[in-house]
Parts: structure tokens; sequence; C-alpha cells
């Protein structure tokens, strides 16, 4: 038989590599594409839910401190949702113009406490009146570091630093945002186990294994999993309060756990709207504000890589430098807002509201600009608001331990405010031995570092750097205990000082692949995604 040989079997497929993405596939709802009205409104009232953890749990542990009782508590956390819902508003209409909740702010814990341990305050006798006075000097202290923001962020300053910003340095910067705060997760959960854990189970039960063994029309258990569960966890939560499984448990326990310990219902009025100066008078002092302008600055990098990441989850592309600026810019005027009103606390973006946008795939502004409007809402009918407040703290920790590891990884599948971080890595070459060695080494130390300085503080009641000036020792203490704000630094550095000029490198990095979004013009879909709304870009043109 002529040319008896058999044919050859056919040619295997070759395996290829996931392609690389400038936005997120598979999001429900991009950044300028709204659900349906009834849809949103749920979707916002879940937000402003996840985002009542910090603005709950940041002056539950000052208020105590500074003096003040249940109702000055619940009055701070009247007005830091007020303004919270204020400069929301004002960052998706004004500034980056992404789905990016704005809330309190844990770097500015630090300094803050500082303040209430000053000598000045600790001689007054009256618990009220150290409270107002303690309030009076973090506003003054708040008010002068909202200066640093604003001025690197409209000056221009910090989007010529942005530029240098490759995928590669924004991997640890963004991860850590969300892997830093770990310990907020479990520990927070372990305060009343038999709450928390149930909460976390719940969660993963009906945002990753319900949702592919029920089917239905619309994503129902996945996209309300936190109102869903919330409800679950809360009633439940209720019931051992009600048959008096606490009765005989410690304090400590009966205020993780009972849903009527938190005091925050008693003390708050039933209809009131915070303003400026209702403290008093701000009070000024040099070292207080120098400590606090760190902060600020600290606050300013974290919130970089979350804003980022927030871009990521929208499905919109890489955030220019320009407008990434504009939004630093407006959260400084937050943190003024918040210094006029008395929060005691500054502005950053909520790392845990990033990780909702994952959960959900619904990455819409204006869900969260209806969230902003149940801020401002619940927090002038004060006995409702503090109806949702009053939900036990280990619920929200269980929720931090979901949307904080969203922020980190994102790689096939998003479960994980971290998982967004590691997912820029598709961009980078990863058989690079330049590229391992930034990533490892700034990921280690991002870790390693803040461990010693916060395993120092904890055993000797003070920071490695411990001088006469109390101020000086937090302006070098607070940086070095943030995990994002170490990590990044030392990856910025790293990327940008090793072998920066050779082309091969440039690759490796992955900047060639974010040079069209280094320039608002330069990508068609910018305008899109971040023009300024009523025709603004004409006055205030990005660039």
């Amino acid at each position: 038989m002529a040319g008896g040989g058999a044919a050859p079997p056919p040619k295997q497929e070759e395996l290829q590599p996931h392609q690389v993405k400038d936005q997120l596939p598979s999001v429900s709802y991009c950044i300028t594409s709204p659900p349906p009205w009834p849809e949103a409104v749920i979707l916002g009232f879940q937000h402003y839910i996840v985002m009542l953890g910090t603005s709950v749990i940041i002056p539950s542990a000052l208020v105590p401190q500074m003096g003040g009782g249940n109702e000055e508590k619940a009055r701070v956390i009247q007005t830091l949702l007020f303004v919270a819902g204020i400069n929301t508003l004002c960052q998706s209409f004004f500034g980056t113009r992404l789905p990016a909740v704005m809330g309190g702010s844990y770097t500015i814990v630090a300094p803050t406490i500082s303040i209430i341990l000053a000598g000045r305050y600790s001689n007054e006798a009256d618990p009220h009146e150290k409270f107002l006075r303690t309030m009076r000097g973090t506003q003054g202290a708040l008010i002068i570091a909202s200066t640093i923001q604003i001025i690197l962020g409209f000056s221009g300053l910090w989007r010529n630093v942005v530029r240098f910003l490759s995928p590669l340095s924004a991997v640890p910067l963004i991860s850590l945002a969300g892997f830093g705060l770990y310990e907020l997760g479990f520990p927070g959960v372990a305060k009343c186990v038999e709450i928390g854990l149930p909460e976390i189970i719940l969660l993963l039960v009906f945002s990753q294994y319900l949702p592919h063994v029920i089917h239905v029309a619309k994503p129902v258990f996945d996209r309300f999993a936190v109102i869903f569960t919330i409800a679950i966890v809360w009633l439940y939560a209720y019931i051992l309060t009600a048959s008096g499984a606490y009765k005989n448990a410690r304090p400590k326990t009966q205020v993780h756990c009972r849903v009527d310990r938190s005091g925050i219902i008693s003390g708050a009025p039933w209809i009131r709207v915070p303003f400026p100066f209702q403290w008093g008078a701000p009070t000024f002092d040099a070292g207080e504000s120098f400590a606090m302008m760190m902060a600020s600055f600290v606050a300013l990098v974290e919130s970089t890589g979350t804003f980022i990441a927030v871009s990521r989850y929208a499905s919109a592309t890489m955030i220019p430098p320009s407008v990434l600026g504009r939004g630093i810019g407006w959260q400084g005027i937050g943190t003024l807002i918040g210094a006029f009103f008395g929060t005691a606390n500054g502005t950053a973006v909520s790392v845990e509201n990033a990780g909702l946008l994952a959960l959900t795939h619904v990455g819409s502004r204006r869900v969260v600009q209806i969230s902003a409007g149940f801020m401002i809402f619940f927090s002038i009918l004060g006995k409702f608001g503090a109806i949702f407040a009053s939900i036990p703290l280990p619920i929200f920790a269980a929720l931090y331990c979901i949307f904080f590891a969203y922020i980190v990884s994102k790689l096939s599948m998003p479960l994980f405010a971290g998982a967004c971080g590691l997912s820029f890595l598709q961009f980078c070459n990863l058989n690079s031995f330049r590229t391992k060695f930034i990533v490892g080494f700034s990921f280690f130390m991002g870790l390693s570092v803040p461990q010693y300085f916060n395993e120092y503080t904890s055993v000797a009641g003070y920071g490695p750097v411990h001088t006469g000036a109390r101020w000086f020792n937090d302006m070098i203490n607070v940086p070095f205990a943030s995990k994002p704000f170490v990590a990044g630094l030392i990856a910025y550095f790293l990327d940008n000082t090793i072998q920066r000029r050779d082309n091969g490198v440039r690759r490796d990095r992955g900047y060639h692949w974010w040079d069209k979004f280094r320039s608002f013009k330069t990508d068609t879909r910018s305008e899109e995604f971040y023009s300024l709304p009523f025709n603004l870009n004409k006055f205030f043109p990005s660039v």
C-alpha cells in the first residue's frame, strides 16, 4: 500500500497563559453602569452596614480614654457617619469618581491616643471636661494634618510620585492594605467565637457555595450575602442574650457577645444634626500637629493602594496619576471637614467596602452614593442608626476576614482586599529573579518591621523610638508600624533604583502596561470613568 504509514496524531493544543486584562472581567455592574434602583438601594444599604464596623470600633476605643461616656460615644459615632457620608459623596462626584467609601482611618488612632495621654489633659478631674479638652486638641492637630494631603494632592506633587509606580511596586502596597489588617480579623472574631465563627461560615456558604448549588435567574445569595448572614447571626445573638446565656459571663465577654451592652442606643438622641465645632473651639499644639501630619501622610499612602484596588473592582482602567492626586486632595478636604465637626479621626478609603465590591461583583458609583445617603440619614436619626451600630463587633470582625482578604490576591477567583494586589503580578515577569526579590523582600519587611514595632510597644508601653518628645516618637513609630506603608516604600524604592534603565527590566516590572494610563488623555476610557461632572473638566482639566 503506497505511503503505507498511519496519519500522525493531531497536534495537542499548546497550553497558553491567561490573557492580561486592563479591566477586570466578570463584573456585573461597572463604575458607570448602575443596577436597577431597587437593587441599587439594597446594595447601598449593604455598604452602609459594612462601613459601620470601623465607624463604631474607633470611637468605642477612643472616647472612653478621652473621658467620655455612652452619650459622647454615640454622638461621635453619629458625627463620624455624617462626615463619612459627605466625604463619600465628594469623592465620588469631584475626587477620583470611584465607588470608594470614605470612612475612618486606623492609622490616625495612634497619634490620637498620644494626644489623650498628653500631660496637659491628665490632670483634669472632670471626665466630661477632659473629653472636651482632648477632643479640641485632636481637632486642632487634624486641621493642621489635613493640609499635607491637600497640598500633595492638588499641587500635583503626589501625581508625580505615582507616575513612577509600576505594577510590581503596587503589589506589596495594595496587598498589605488588606493583609496588613489581619489583627482586626480573627482576633476580633475570637472575642465572641460563638457569634463570629458562624458569621464567617455563613458568609462563605452564601457567597461561594449556594450560588453554584441553587440556581436562580439573578444572583441573590452572593450579591446580598452580607445582609442575609448579618440578619441571621444578629438574631442568633439576640436569642442567646435573651435566654440568659451570658448572664454570669465576664464583663468583657458580655460587651462583645450581648446585643444590649454597647450603650449606643441609650446614649443616642432621637434626632440630631452634627455641626462644626460642636465640642468648642479647636486648640493647637505644634508637636501634636507634626505627629498627626506624619500619620496623615501614612494614611495617604495606604489610601493610594486602596484607590487602585477600587478602580480594579469597579472594572475601570488603571487610575491616572492626575486623578489619583485629585482624590488625595479631596481626602485631605475630608480630613479637614472631620476635624471641623470633631470626629477624633481622619479620613481614608474603606478597605472593607472595597472588598464588598469584589464580593458582590458590583462596582457601580451610584450604589456607593446611595450608601452615603444612608450614612447621612441614619446619623441624623440617632436612635434608628444606633440600632444598626449596636451589631456585636465580632460580626464585623468576621466580615473583615473576607473583605480584607479580597484586597490582597484576586488571582483567578475573587475571594481575597489583599487579593487584588496580587492580581497585578499578571503584568510582571515572575520568572525574573529581580521581580522575585523585590516582591519577596518588600512583603517580608512589610510584615516583619511593623511586627517588631507593635510587639515592642505592647511589651514596653511605648515604641522603639522613645525620647522625651512624644511628638517625635510618633513621627517615627507610626509610619513604621504601618504594613502597607513599609512594604510600599521598600518596593517603590527598590523598583526605581535596581537596574531601572534596562529595557528588559522595564518589561519585567510591567511598567510598559501602564504607560497609556500615565496621562489622562492617552486612553479614551479615562474620560468615561474619571471625568468630572457638570462639565467641570473645562475649569479643572486633568493631565
